[in-house]
């Protein structure tokens, strides 16, 4: 490992980022920077007929918000640029050239419609169509006419692509750092399109040539291009080129294990699977993302870590510096990764117990005026935050657990009042309201002391007193220390509570 070490991430700019794709570039970013490598961010843009508005910046703006910093890329410059495959069409005649000088590659005049008619008639066969080293034989392509003829419809301007030229009856012998050792029949092959009339080159030829430009050493990603491993192996062969090591990374699968995570299961189950909220500028139609859903970007980080890559260890709680210091391909699996939505709010609330009271009554405080238009006091705030920050997982849910600090109830739960609101209930709680009032320094210490007292002197059941106490106070049966409640929200308010509680009960 040295600096030597280039690796890339090269999304396509053709909708958000699912978190595949983050995990990707997750590891390629771990992987360079234990190496002390550098990372490359390049945008593949070449198919324009998918290109859709606002999709690089979301990229940008996810890995910015992921801590994923690139050395290289189209805000960091570099000397390898320009780093969005648009700007760069140009150079990519000269390489298509080379190719069709070697015999590596040829031109092809099939029009869509009788390509068309070549697939229908192999599926009334019950067989499919590819063109590859038997069938293009009998094709309308320069491997099958005279160099005049070829020169000939170029010139009329006939549409035409070139297409890589498979060898015949070759096993195509690759090496991957995770999978290890794969053959492959050049028969089962199809001659892809390198290039169109248009002057756009397609991905596999641009992907490869910018590989080689920009020094990329080890190529890592999803295994979805796995099939095209082959393909790509060859063209590096016909260059005569020096190759990446490749590594293809496992699938993450839906929940139950059966098939890739989709947005449609992130919509289906109700979780997000992009990164940051991504509104369709044609649709209109919104998507989650993790960023919006009050996920911390750490806690995220770490969950997609562990989908696919194992440390050896028990850890499952990494910093990015820890994950950058434990990473190596060696423990990335081969089987796909099930993800689990519960494991990923888990994850966030380990990241949310591990901050400060301070920090989090600071990001509740904000949260509460953005969502809510309310303004409590710092001092409050982390007086609650103290008291419930073990129950939830992210920020925005303190507002369900604590809503009573807040606000008095409206309602009483009827299961409750059912249980525990018994006839003698109102004369024992007024009668407990006016010790609390001898109260002077109105502490959840002195509370717990006073109403003890009380309900020893009175020879009461301490269960049947603070079910009734909670009652009236909280609405319902949840939260902390009723002492700790009442030292919150003081001493006026719970008298308040108390009594308008015990009222509304009567009516």
């Amino acid at each position: 490992m040295s600096e030597n070490i280039r690796v890339r991430f090269a999304p396509s700019p053709t909708g958000p980022l699912h978190i595949g794709g983050v995990r990707t570039a997750l590891y390629n970013y771990l992987f360079a920077k234990k190496a002390g490598g550098k990372m490359i961010l390049r945008i593949e843009d070449t198919d324009q007929t998918r290109f859709v508005p606002g999709a690089e910046q979301y990229i940008m703006e996810a890995f910015k918000w992921c801590g994923i910093q690139f050395d290289e890329g189209i805000n960091e410059g570099g000397k390898y640029g320009p780093y969005r495959q648009s700007e760069r069409k140009n150079m990519y005649a000269d390489y298509v050239e080379q190719l069709l000088k070697s015999g590596n590659a040829y031109y092809a005049f099939d029009t869509a419609e009788e390509l068309d008619t070549y697939r229908k008639a192999a599926d009334t066969d019950k067989q499919t169509f590819i063109y590859n080293t038997e069938s293009r034989k009998k094709l309308h392509n320069s491997l099958n006419m005279s160099e005049a003829d070829v020169k000939k419809l170029i010139a009329d301007g006939t549409p035409y692509v070139v297409r890589f030229l498979i060898p015949e009856n070759t096993s195509v012998e690759m090496k991957d750092l995770i999978r290890g050792e794969i053959s492959v029949k050049s028969e089962t092959l199809d001659d892809k399109v390198l290039y169109k009339s248009d002057g756009m080159p397609t991905y596999h030829l641009a992907n490869i040539v910018d590989d080689h430009l920009m020094k990329i050493t080890h190529v890592i990603r999803g295994e979805e291009w796995l099939p095209s491993l082959p393909l790509h192996v060859l063209l590096y062969q016909a260059f005569g080129w020096n190759m990446p090591q490749f590594a293809h990374l496992p699938l993450l699968l839906k929940p139950d294990g059966n098939g890739k995570l989709s947005k449609r299961d992130g919509d289906r189950l109700g979780f997000p699977v992009f990164p940051l909220q991504w509104k369709d500028p044609k649709s209109g139609e919104t998507s989650s993302g993790y960023r919006e859903n009050g996920y911390y970007p750490a806690a995220f980080v770490n969950m997609l870590a562990l989908l696919g890559w194992n440390p050896g260890s028990e850890q499952e709680i990494f910093s990015m510096d820890e994950l950058i210091e434990a990473f190596s391909l060696e423990r990335v699996g081969k089987s796909g990764s099930k993800f689990d939505p519960e494991k990923a709010k888990w994850f966030n609330h380990q990241y949310l117990i591990k901050k400060t009271d301070q920090e989090i009554a600071e990001e509740w405080i904000a949260w509460l005026k953005s969502e809510k238009q309310l303004e409590i006091t710092a001092d409050k705030a982390l007086k609650i935050v103290g008291l419930i920050k073990e129950r939830v997982q992210f920020v925005h849910e303190l507002w369900n657990e604590a809503i009573f600090f807040i606000e008095a109830p409206e309602s009483y739960d009827e299961k409750v009042v059912k249980k525990r609101w018994k006839a003698e209930s109102p004369n024992q709680m007024e009668s407990l309201a006016q010790q609390l009032e001898t109260i002077t320094d109105f502490t959840a210490s002195a509370v717990d002391e006073k109403v003890k007292s009380w309900i020893t002197d009175n020879e009461l059941s301490m269960g049947a007193v603070m079910n009734a106490l909670r009652l009236l106070l909280v609405g319902a049966p949840k939260g902390p220390h009723l002492g700790d409640i009442m030292e919150v929200i003081g001493k006026t308010e719970s008298l308040s509570r108390i009594r308008e509680g015990i009222h509304a009960l009567q009516s």
